[in-house]
């Protein structure tokens, strides 16, 4: 059975690995510096978790509460390459949406994807607001979503 934890710099290699499994289907090689600054900067104390199943890290993702106090980011959600349509991304999407519900204030959750994912958050209820073609680099379209919640 699959758990989750807070994320901790022990992690960083075994995050770095599953982004680099994601490569280029789902990330531009362009976004691991990116990847690698949050995780070195930000993913402490972020509300960045892992997902551990069998002993072995398979996925991680982050919610962040920006400024405004109402709004709720998902940021650098990802599994394990070979543990894709295991549930695992329905376990780590869950579990982020319940901790924005949590937080006072937050009203709504924001997101950022690819053409590939964006069905997945679609059946949580996210809808698209802005397409961009080649907006992560060629051939990986952004799709940025919201999802309004309610408490």
């Amino acid at each position: 059975m699959p758990s989750t934890r807070p994320y901790a710099r022990s992690d960083r290699a075994a995050c770095l690995s599953i982004f680099d499994g994601n490569v280029p289907a789902f990330f531009d090689p362009e976004e691991r510096a990116g990847y690698e600054r949050f995780l070195d900067e930000r993913a402490d104390g972020c509300g960045y978790l892992v997902i551990v199943r069998n002993g072995k890290l398979v996925g991680c993702g982050g919610v962040i509460v920006e400024a405004d106090g109402c709004t709720a980011s998902l940021c650098w959600g990802m599994i394990d390459n070979q543990s894709h349509r295991s549930g695992l991304g329905r376990l780590l999407t869950k579990v982020r949406l319940e901790a924005a519900k949590q937080q006072s204030g937050v009203t709504q959750v924001v997101l950022n994807t690819s053409q590939h994912t964006v069905n997945f958050y679609r059946r949580f209820g996210f809808q698209t607001i802005v397409i961009v073609r080649n907006g992560y680099g060629p051939g990986l379209d952004r799709y940025d979503m919201t999802l309004t919640i309610a408490k």
